[in-house]
This record gives structure tokens, C-alpha cells and sequence, in this order.
């Protein structure tokens, strides 16, 4: 998916919950901002959760009409508050990026045990369903082996990951085409969470508790795929636990 996005400097502003403030000699100060409107405020809320639905259950590329639909809001309103469909993405692919961080650190912090920390931030991601929101960007993997060509699925890079001898070398490149996605402040918030993923990854893999082929990018590769979306809440959850499960077994390391 290719994002462009012009003007997500001033749109951010918007979409953030501000309006850039007027001095009294006419011109615009960045430093004011008017707070939301109660009913504006409760406006935005929905059209967020509307947006994280319908994108959870379609994909990044469901229409704008479809999440006013689920906020029960003029088209008109998601468009104030994000002046494209390019800005709402982003913020609810960095909301999602930053949800999996926080939670990713907190099984590090809670969770003496190696595989322990790992699986908790795996079932902990799942059952929040993030899985379904993963940027694109964080999910495009490529490897690119010494003296040889690189070999990129779907079109991108994640940052640079320790990898076995021989297995290739993992890394951000940014694209010219990511649009609003490709932005230093996306990156960096990409980067934070495959470098706390990574922590995760290498200390189960330091433990021999994780197979030595494991990878940053396929433990996002589980969160992604252990995330169905299915029409009944509770078969979702089961599904999702399930698929979970088999996954996990197959990440563990076997004594030969």
C-alpha cells in the first residue's frame, strides 16, 4: 500500500485535537491552540474507534465513508478532523505501533523468563487485535544476502536485525512512495518497536528457547496472522487463540 499525504504537517495539527490560534494582528500563532469542543471532542472518539474497527476488519484500504458510516457521522466530519484519508491511517498505524511498544516492554519488564516475556507480548498483542492494524510498512520484509541481490517481499524493509550467519540482514530503507508513512516521526516509532521486539527475540533465542531462525519480523509475521477477523466476537477470540498456540509450538527450539 502506497500512502501520499502533501500536507500532513498542517493536517496533523488537525487531526491531533487543535486549531492553530490567531494573534490579534492577524497572524497565525503555532505555539496557541484552541482546545475541542465537548461535542467535537466526542466526535473525534468515535470516528477513531470507528476507524480502528473498519480497518481491523477490511483493511487499510476501506473507504472514508465506511468509517463515518460506523461513527454515525457525516462524511463531512471525518474530513474536518482529517483532512485525508492519508492522515487518519497514519494516526491510527502509529496509535497501533505505539500499543504494541508498551506492551512488548511491559512483558520484558514483567517477565524474568525468557520465552515467558515472549509469549506474553505475543497472546497480549493478539488478544488486543493489533494485529489487524500493523502499519504495512512494519510488515514489509526484505533480505539482503552479501553478494547478492536483495530480495524484498511486498516492497520494504524492517530495521537492521541480528540475524544467524548466512541467514541475511533485515533493514529499514526508506521509501520514496510511503507517503505519510514513510515520515521520520513514522520510522522512528517503527523502530522503537522492532528494536524492543528484537530485545524480546534475543534473549529467548540467547536462552535456546527460540529457534535460531526466528526473526524480528516473524514474530510480527505471528501477531499479524494469529489476528483473523471473523463476524462473532467469541469465535474470533478462540480462533485467535488456537492459530496462537500452533504458531508458538512452532517457534519453540526442539532438543535435538
Amino acid at each position: 500500500m502506497h500512502i501520499q499525504d502533501s500536507h500532513w504537517t498542517s493536517a496533523s495539527a488537525v487531526a491531533s485535537g487543535g486549531a492553530v490560534g490567531a494573534t490579534g494582528n492577524g497572524r497565525g500563532d503555532s505555539s496557541r491552540t484552541t482546545p475541542l469542543r465537548v461535542d467535537a471532542q466526542r466526535n473525534l472518539e468515535h470516528v477513531l474507534r470507528a476507524a480502528r474497527e473498519v480497518f481491523g476488519e477490511l483493511g487499510y484500504g476501506a473507504p472514508m465513508e465506511d468509517v463515518a458510516r460506523r461513527a454515525r457521522v457525516g462524511v463531512g466530519t471525518v474530513y474536518r478532523r482529517f483532512p485525508s484519508k492519508d492522515v487518519l491511517v497514519r494516526r491510527i498505524a502509529e496509535e497501533e505501533t505505539s500499543r504494541l511498544t508498551d506492551q512488548a516492554r511491559s512483558a520484558l519488564g514483567q517477565e524474568d523468563e525468557p520465552w515467558s516475556a515472549l509469549s506474553r507480548f505475543l497472546r497480549t498483542s493478539v488478544a488486543s487485535g493489533a494485529g489487524r492494524l500493523l502499519p504495512p510498512q512494519v510488515l514489509r520484509v526484505g533480505v539482503a544476502d552479501e553478494g547478492e541481490g536483495v530480495a524484498l517481499l511486498d516492497e520494504a524493509r524492517v530495521p537492521q536485525q541480528r540475524t544467524q550467519p548466512g541467514a541475511g540482514e533485515l533493514r529499514l530503507v526508506p521509501e520514496e512512495s510511503a507517503g505519510a508513512l514513510g515520515s521520520a516521526d513514522y520510522d522512528a516509532g517503527a523502530t522503537a518497536l522492532l528494536e524492543v521486539v528484537g530485545q524480546l527475540v534475543d534473549r529467548a533465542r540467547a536462552a535456546g528457547q527460540l529457534r535460531a531462525d526466528v526473526s524480528v519480523s516473524d514474530v510480527l509475521l505471528v501477531i499479524a496472522t494469529a489476528a483473523p477477523s471473523l463476524p462473532d466476537a467469541a469465535q474470533q477470540a478462540a480462533a485467535s487463540a488456537r492459530l496462537l498456540d500452533i504458531l508458538l509450538e512452532g517457534l519453540r527450539s526442539r532438543p535435538l
